[in-house]
């Protein structure tokens, strides 16, 4: 779910190793086909396999900038999130005074009351990271492949996954809001209304002056608007006609490449032969495994058929992997992580107290 390490190349492998299995065996076929078997005319033309393999890469890397995109676009948006966290809490901290109410209320009042306001938008902050990490129909195929199943397994977990979301918010509010809140769909907009609420009732008993309350409500409706722009992402997918046939074009040239490198790799060992004969007059053991070598020298081409075979694929899957920046992938924006450090940031500029450690993770996975 978010700002992980770089994966170092057998992580790669390992999350991969089924389809390089198969790469292997799709190029064995042809090859085994052509050399033992002796068709010789089992083959593609490597001019329009050419052509299709740079039709398919022009539009693996449309894929891939659009995925990065909604990647990107999404991090901006959570930035926007924790700058206006803060400017949300330094209002709270010096906006709410008695400066304007007949009765004044003591240090400790005021503090609860900051207290408060701070606490439910660190409810906002989770009930919103809980919305945006629910299960999608576009989102499910990536979490049931066995390659991610297992890489989730061994090395991270989703928060969202395993703890309840009422554990995440009822800390922050009062029973009374916690049910109101939990009465409704969208819990995450719910507490923004309550919040403010709130903010009408402090200027009424004269705790913040007009000004202060329309500057305040303003850093609501800029929530409102970052939270709009993520459900934005998380709700509408990156359109399935462009991933689909992406996912089929790569696969017609995957199955395609090891029938048009073949014939290359045979005009290479043909080559070697022509050489061989040519400046070599001695029948030396050297020699005939030279000769032997260069007839078979079509052989080469199952490993280097697997080898593009992997690089497109493997491009096609980080597209796949990255196109939806919240579902609770490895490289997706972490977001549990984000809310985590906003909250013991706000909460430390009101001066409160038992603020949360910073989450630890593991593998360096950050969620």
């Amino acid at each position: 779910m978010y700002t992980r390490r770089i994966f170092p190349i057998k992580g790669v492998i390992k999350w991969t190793r089924r389809h390089i299995i198969l790469f292997i065996v799709l190029g064995l076929v042809p090859v085994v086909l052509f050399d033992i078997l002796e068709l010789k005319w089992l083959h593609v033309p490597w001019l329009p396999l050419g052509v299709l393999g740079t039709a398919v890469a022009f539009i693996v890397s449309f894929k891939n900038n659009a995925s990065y995109d909604r990647l990107w676009e999404a991090r901006k948006i959570w930035g926007g999130i924790v700058n206006a966290s803060r400017s949300w809490t330094i209002m709270v901290k010096d906006f709410i005074t008695n400066d304007h109410k007949a009765t004044t209320k003591t240090p400790e009042e005021l503090q609860a009351i900051k207290r408060e306001l701070v606490h439910r938008h660190v409810a906002w902050l989770n009930a919103l990271r809980y919305q945006l990490r629910k299960d999608k129909p576009w989102e499910m195929h990536l979490k049931s492949q066995r390659s991610n199943k297992e890489f989730r397994a061994q090395y991270y977990r989703v928060c969202e996954d395993v703890e309840p979301i009422e554990g995440a918010v009822k800390p922050y509010i009062s029973d009374e809001e916690y049910k109101e809140i939990f009465a409704k769909g969208n819990k995450a907009s719910q507490l923004l209304g309550v919040q403010s609420r709130r903010l009408k009732e402090l200027m009424e008993a004269g705790l913040i002056e007009d000004f202060r309350h329309m500057e305040m409500m303003n850093m609501l409706v800029e929530f409102y608007t970052l939270q709009g722009k993520s459900e934005r992402i998380k709700n509408f997918p990156y359109p399935r006609q462009f991933a689909t046939l992406n996912y089929i074009f790569v696969w017609i040239f995957i199955l395609l490449i090891p029938y048009g490198i073949m014939e290359e790799f045979e005009g290479f060992g043909t080559t070697i032969l022509d050489h061989l004969s040519t400046h070599t007059d001695q029948l030396s053991l050297i020699h005939r495994s030279q000769v032997a070598i260069a007839k078979h020298f079509v052989w080469f081409s199952v490993p280097f058929s697997a080898l593009i075979s992997w690089v497109f694929h493997t491009m096609e899957a980080i597209g796949e992997n990255s196109e939806n920046p919240f579902e609770g992938g490895p490289n997706d924006v972490p977001i549990t992580d984000l809310s985590r450090g906003i909250e013991i940031d706000i909460r430390q500029l009101i001066d409160d107290t038992d603020i949360p450690e910073p989450y630890v993770w593991e593998n360096d996975i950050v969620m």
